[in-house]
């Protein structure tokens, strides 16, 4: 397998930024920045230098932001309460803002902030910084909170826009392959390890390579000596031969 997981994680985020909405809110945000001049920038830049300006600000920001929440959710570690995990990613948010703002600022209007000036600009950083992370995770946690404890240990290794009910489990070379109902992701593990995460999702290993949970399966039918399932989500899953009774016995198949 040749997908890492950096790799994983640019085309996770370059379909977090593609979507219409989230674009236009970045997009608003830079216009209404260019409209307002904050920090003397209406005196010192003109429209169109001003714009392009607070949309490198607001853009780079919100990616380092983004990646900051990944690094730091993973740092502070699945089961990481409220506090330990706004340290972690408000730290990291905190520290690649204020680098970016420097930067940016530097480039764009020659002013490089030092003594009192910079201490002045990270307190402000750090602040807004952790409030925006602060808010974000309270609204991550109330859009999890009520399924939490139902959800197996597995999906914990799964960004949090992707944990939902247990699809299936599949073998990709040296990766498992982990499907819910609102979406996949590449975990290095092996498939016997993953099944012991499932908790109390009823499923069956059908194939070598594949377990599926039993209420996502919509249809199946025999195909040669195996069979095929159809799941409520991705594409169907093979049963190998050895697994038809198997399949039989949960009441997927005719029994005769």
């Amino acid at each position: 397998m040749n997908d890492t997981a950096s790799q994983s994680a640019l085309r996770e985020w370059r379909g977090h930024m593609a979507q219409p909405a989230r674009l236009a809110g970045l997009l608003g945000a830079s216009v209404v920045l260019t409209l307002m001049g904050p920090f003397n920038t209406s005196e010192v830049m003109r429209v169109a230098p001003r714009l392009a300006y607070w949309a490198a600000v607001v853009f780079s920001c919100y990616t380092i932001g983004y990646f900051a929440n990944q690094i730091g959710g993973h740092l502070a570690g699945p089961r990481a309460g409220f506090a330990k995990r706004l340290i972690f990613c408000g730290g990291l948010t905190a520290l690649g803002v204020l680098a970016a703002v420097y930067v940016l600022t530097g480039l764009a209007i020659g002013y490089w902030a030092v003594g009192r000036d910079l201490l002045l600009l990270s307190a402000n950083v750090i602040a807004i910084s952790s409030i925006i992370t602060a808010v974000f995770l309270l609204i991550d946690d109330s859009e999890t909170a009520p399924e939490s404890a139902a959800l197996p240990v597995i999906l914990d290794r799964l960004p949090f826009d992707k944990r939902g009910a247990l699809v299936s489990l599949s073998v990709e070379d040296h990766y498992v392959r982990i499907r819910t109902t609102n979406g996949e992701d590449m975990v290095l593990l092996r498939l016997a390890d993953a099944m012991r995460e499932v908790g109390d999702t009823t499923g069956l290993q059908v194939h070598r390579s594949h377990w599926i949970a039993l209420d996502q399966v919509t249809a199946a039918a025999r195909k040669g000596d195996g069979a095929i399932l159809s799941m409520a989500s991705g594409p169907d899953i093979p049963v190998s031969r050895a697994n038809i009774s198997s399949i039989k016995e949960a009441g997927l198949l005719p029994r005769t």
